[in-house]
């Protein structure tokens, strides 16, 4: 009775990990296409490593209910990434845009390897210069008796 009623909850509850949005949205290919770039393209808010098409997260479920109803109005996908954006922001997407509140986003890995460039040349020039002018200074290898 007890391995009945445990098959029963697993069958039960596995209905709920099927995969998300396992049909498509449209039947118009162009829609579908243009539904699934927008949800690769927004960012789940409770994961924030997934897509909302990878997500099944009920805000993720919530976002592609709201792309889909938005492309069946007309909406163009630039239009659509307005809405959301100014609901949540430009977290949302994974490729935020350039300007003044981001440039440091975008910056950020330049500035870095300019950092480390700049921190490695320096060390090499301050070895260069111990070097010349005390050889016996770098020497590793410990004096024989």
């Amino acid at each position: 009775m007890i391995r009945t009623l445990l098959l029963v909850v697993l069958l039960v509850a596995g209905g709920a990990a099927r995969a998300i949005d396992s049909e498509p949205a449209f039947t118009d290919p162009a829609l579908q296409q243009r539904y699934e770039s927008l949800t690769h393209e927004l960012r789940c808010l409770v994961c924030q490593n997934q897509s909302i098409a990878d997500s099944n997260a009920t805000l993720a479920a919530d976002l592609r209910r709201e792309v889909r109803e938005l492309l069946a109005q007309g909406q163009s996908d630039a239009e659509i990434r307005d809405f959301v954006t100014t609901r949540y922001g430009d977290f949302v997407l994974y490729r935020p845009p350039v300007a003044q509140r981001t440039w440091l986003l975008w910056a950020a890995p330049l500035l870095l390897l300019l950092a480390g460039l700049g921190t490695a040349g320096f060390v090499v020039a301050r070895r260069a210069r111990a070097a010349s002018s005390d050889p016996a200074a770098l020497d590793t290898e410990p004096d024989e008796p």
